[in-house]
């Protein structure tokens, strides 16, 4: 038998440019995803999980279905085409990482099966790991996603936040520095990434790549910008000014300045909801009042349309402040 364990991510900063060419800024979290895995010696996969009541057998080489079990089977897939195991495989699944938060819970499990598959490969650097998970995504799962809940999870580290290049995937982790809480809140509204508007917003920052002659939309001239039709300005706009947060955003955590690391976070959520349009009402009330109650910025977090919000707070006031959100919110939940 062999046995992974994955940590869930929070992005601080940087959201919807893992694809455009950006520098993002996730977070490993405390909550993890716990697999194990042996050979059953049959022609399927049998896939049972804490958090579900149903076991899943599948044929080996059966599709995804859009079952909860898929994430685990891709990186099943992935593993015996690479040859790290051969036939069926009974798997146990435990997460403490919330399914549709934002909170990278799928990316997770994708890594946490393949680290387990892998666990007899010798010298494998943990990201060929994650570009391996992102193939599953993209290929098994089908969903268009970029590197880094991938990276995030598998290379993240505790009290640090990974700042990554998504261009070339070098990083650099760079301590939280004390005194500083990122609570992370789950807003109570689920989302999902399959239905259609994550791969909406995708398409749209490629056409306006395409519209401004880059390779990267990061790379965008925010003049040029500005005369894009329709939505596509819009997209752009954030995209070009998410991208230099995140650099003066990683800036700011390497020097302690709190103010200002809060002050990009504010400004992230003001461009999501405006112009990337992926908050919805409930959360802009909540991240109104994180920042009303003390909080130094809030923002959502992740692709959005739901999930998680990331708060940054002076850690002795962390609890007083949590205490007045939930009042006012009694259907959030404090993840981190």
């Amino acid at each position: 038998m062999t046995r992974a364990r994955v940590p869930g991510r929070v992005n601080l900063i940087g959201e919807w440019i893992d694809f455009n060419g950006g520098t993002v800024l996730p977070m490993a979290l405390p909550q993890c995803v716990d697999l194990e895995m042996c050979t059953n010696g049959r022609g399927y996969d049998r896939v049972k999980s804490a958090e579900f009541p149903d076991t899943a057998d599948f044929a080996i080489d059966a599709p995804a279905s859009g079952h909860w079990s898929d994430y685990v089977r891709g990186g099943l897939h992935y593993a015996r085409r690479r040859g790290w195991i051969s036939g069926g495989q009974d798997v146990m699944l435990s997460s403490a990482v919330p399914v549709g938060a934002g909170l990278s819970s799928s990316a997770a499990t994708i890594v946490a099966t393949l680290k387990a598959a892998s666990a007899h490969v010798p010298g494998l650097d943990p990201a060929e790991i994650a570009f391996a998970a992102k193939s599953v995504e993209n290929d098994f799962i089908g969903v268009p996603c970029g590197i880094m809940d991938q990276m995030a999870v598998a290379v993240g580290t505790a009290g640090h936040a990974l700042a990554l290049d998504t261009r070339d995937c070098s990083y650099q982790l760079i301590p939280v520095p004390a005194g500083w809480t990122f609570a992370v809140i789950h807003s109570g509204i689920a989302r999902a990434l399959a239905d259609g508007r994550y791969k909406a917003r995708r398409e749209e920052c490629l056409k306006a790549a395409e519209a401004l002659g880059v390779a990267h939309l990061c790379d965008g001239d925010p003049g040029l910008a500005e005369a894009l039709p329709g939505p596509l300005a819009r997209r752009a706009r954030h995209v070009v000014s998410e991208g230099r947060r995140a650099l003066d955003a990683a800036a700011a955590l390497r020097s302690g300045d709190f103010l200002a690391f809060g002050a990009l976070m504010n400004a992230s959520h003001a461009s999501l909801r405006e112009d990337f349009e992926v908050s919805v009402p409930e959360m802009d009330a909540m991240v109104r009042d994180a920042v009303d109650l003390g909080a130094a910025g809030a923002r959502i977090t992740g692709a959005g349309f739901g999930g998680c919000f990331v708060c940054l707070i002076e850690a002795p006031l962390a609890d007083a402040w949590w205490r007045g959100l939930h009042s006012r919110h009694p259907g959030t939940s404090r993840i981190a």
